[in-house]
């Protein structure tokens, strides 16, 4: 619903996906901002000023608590950034994106696939609505146009030092939650201790040693155990917060049949579990004319309805159903948008190039299950998966193949290590492939004419050297003498056109492989429980490497969902520490994420399927739209209801 983007550590508090309708990329480094304050021994306080941006004055005087070496500097900010400068300076008035002069008013009709039985996006069990983590607002917020930077909201501005151990944040003291109780840093307080000790448990591993304290009732103090730049200001930048008055009374891990009180520019005024929610835009929202949120929010009403089938809701969507949706599937693209309202105008297309780090589709093995554990029969699965076929005869050539978990960045493994990358590889040459130290990750392609002999002739010799021989064209173990056979499993009305092309390739090598669709909630739930053998995965977008892939690949976070494959070993381990040290520096991040991209590749954890080379969506004629449009999405936030353009359509989708 909302297409704000947050930074990659958001996905550990919010736990929620960004839209295939938003494109990410790598950003610029430079240098580290300037100091204001050289603090001394006796220096407690920062600099007394007026925020532009609320035009509040801010605090007299904040207490640095605890000791601080002598020549600590401290920095004061109301915009801060992971990596270069921010776009926009501390006095702006607008986004460049939006129209600030913007109506409010309609509504926007979208749809989801799945079903959902809750309204807590943090349950830890149940199919949570996808969108209802966005009632609450957070600290700082990014914009869609400068996706490493963090600008007020809730938060007026932060404190923090170079050594990077703690950060005090300032309130606004006009922030409201929905039912108008102020939101103050008890609050703040609250939602963290609420998330450690009943949110999921990779929030809890990721987070240890880290407190949150209220120094006052609008300033708030986060100290964490360890250096870390970009864990610290990333954990305060992206943070969520929730009502205490609300939450005290209820478990934060369990579902909810009944709408929260959030923070955001819109609630849940009406809904049916399983089928649609309607999000009302709330007049009353206290940050609505915040210079972050001028031009934005600007529908009444946003509807979202939840459709079993991807097919079906193709269907109703020209039929006018709801109003805007994203395409990844080629050939319903170049096959399925036409007829009479594509044709006057009423329904209007769109094509986006994607340049930059975008999501990426996998199957991912789990390597807790014996079948899996050495690695020539990983690669001989993946040579199975005819993707030059399938590209060409479901997918009108659209799709191009990752070869790289940093895809369409710099990151991305090329050629053969250099000595930089050798330098964090050598270490580890006798727990990692010798594959690494040779050329980058890639894999054969077939002729594209659907036999794929040459890659299955290539397959069928690594299981044998694996200890698999056929008999009676079953493929069998020859220790154990059991069959080959493992599980993939998928959502209900997702598309596997690929799996019925891929199982009958795995046939021809003598194995069975059962494909098996599940709807959202049971599909959850197995994947939480690791309860497959193997599951059709989206591999979210990674700008540059940070701190998120501790979740991804660390060993720490073995049982999160998030780890699909659950590879892990010490060289990962290691590289992602040292690119956690390094995130500001460009100069060993290269070389870093490289080495760490070799690595993951090798180990062949999960196959790669495809990515969408362009992005593709399409829209009832009835919205209004600014002249620019934002680098990492469409900017469906500051679209607005165009009265005109609406009375133009076919009677019945005039609203």
């Amino acid at each position: 619903m909302n297409s704000r983007i947050k930074q990659p550590i958001t996905v550990l508090f919010i736990l929620s996906c960004l839209s295939s309708m938003v494109i990410c990329s790598a950003p610029v480094f430079a240098d580290e901002e300037q100091p204001v304050l050289l603090q001394t021994e006796s220096q407690t306080e920062v600099e007394v000023g007026v925020n532009p941006l609320t035009q509040l004055p801010e605090t007299k005087q904040i207490d640095i608590v605890g000791p601080h070496p002598i020549h600590e500097e401290i920095y004061h900010k109301t915009i801060y950034s992971l990596s270069g400068h921010p776009k926009y300076p501390d006095d702006f008035q607008h986004l460049d994106y939006v129209n600030p002069n913007a109506p409010k008013g309609g509504v926007i009709k979208l749809a989801e696939i799945g079903s959902f039985d809750n309204l807590n996006r943090f349950a830890s069990r149940g199919a949570p609505e996808r969108n209802s983590g966005e009632l609450y607002d957070s600290l700082f917020t990014n914009t869609e146009d400068d996706i490493t930077s963090f600008y007020p909201l809730i938060a007026t501005s932060i404190t923090y030092s170079n050594q990077y151990r703690w950060a005090e944040v300032a309130i606004n003291p006009n922030a409201r939650f929905q039912d108008d109780k102020p939101i103050t840093a008890h609050d703040v307080v609250f939602t963290f201790d609420k998330f450690m000790t009943e949110g999921v448990p990779q929030y809890r591993v990721y987070n240890k040693g880290v407190t949150v304290k209220a120094i006052d009732d609008y300033h708030v103090r986060v100290d964490i155990p360890e250096s870390d730049r970009e864990k610290l200001l990333s954990f305060v930048g992206s943070m969520r917060v929730i009502p205490k008055h609300f939450w005290q009374n209820h478990d934060f891990s369990e579902p909810l049949s009944t709408p929260p009180v959030g923070s955001g520019p819109y609630y849940i005024s009406d809904y049916k579990m399983g089928q649609y929610v309607v999000y009302r835009r709330n007049p009353n929202y206290w940050a609505r004319d915040l210079p972050i949120n001028k031009g934005l929010d600007n529908f009444d009403e946003k509807r979202i309805d939840y459709y079993m089938d991807n097919s079906v809701s193709l269907e109703a969507f020209k039929a006018g159903e709801y109003d805007l949706r994203d395409e990844d599937q080629p050939k319903n693209w170049f096959t399925q948008y036409q007829g009479k309202y594509f044709d006057a105008n009423h329904i209007i297309k769109q094509e986006k190039s994607v340049k930059t780090a975008t999501d990426t589709k996998w199957l991912a093995f789990n390597l807790q299950k014996e079948l899996f554990k050495d690695i020539k029969v990983r690669k001989a699965i993946t040579l199975a998966f005819d993707f030059e076929w399938l590209n060409h005869a479901f997918y009108y050539d659209s799709y191009k193949r990752p070869y790289s978990f940093f895809e369409n960045t710099i990151y991305a493994a090329k050629g053969k290590p250099t000595e930089q990358e050798l330098k964090w590889l050598n270490p580890y040459k006798h727990i990692i492939p010798e594959a690494v130290f040779k050329n980058a990750y890639s894999i054969p392609k077939s002729d594209g004419k659907g036999f794929n002999r040459d890659n299955l002739l290539k397959a069928a010799e690594l299981l044998k050297q694996a200890g698999w021989v056929i008999k009676d064209g079953k493929l069998i173990n020859v220790k154990t003498q059991q069959p080959f056979e493992f599980e993939l499993i998928s959502y209900l009305g997702n598309d596997i056109k690929y799996a019925v092309p891929f199982q009958q390739n795995l046939a021809r090598l003598g194995i069975t492989m059962k494909i098996t669709l599940l709807d959202s909630a049971q599909h959850l739930r197995r994947v939480r429980e690791r309860d497959y053998d193997m599951v059709a995965r989206d591999y979210y977008a990674v700008n540059y490497p940070n701190s998120s892939l501790s979740m991804f690949w660390g060993s720490e976070y073995l049982n999160s969902s998030w780890n699909a494959s659950g590879l892990h070993n010490t060289a990962i381990d290691s590289i992602i520490a040292e690119i956690i040290k390094n995130v500001d520096n460009q100069e060993a991040l290269v070389p870093l994420g490289r080495a760490l991209d070799r690595i993951l590749t090798q180990e062949y954890p999960m196959i790669p399927m495809w990515y969408n080379s362009k992005s593709y969506y399409a829209y009832w004629n009835k919205f209004g739209q600014p002249a620019i449009q934002p680098t990492y999405s469409i900017g469906i936030d500051s679209w607005w209801y165009d009265a005109d353009k609406a009375a133009n359509l076919p009677k019945n989708r005039e609203h």
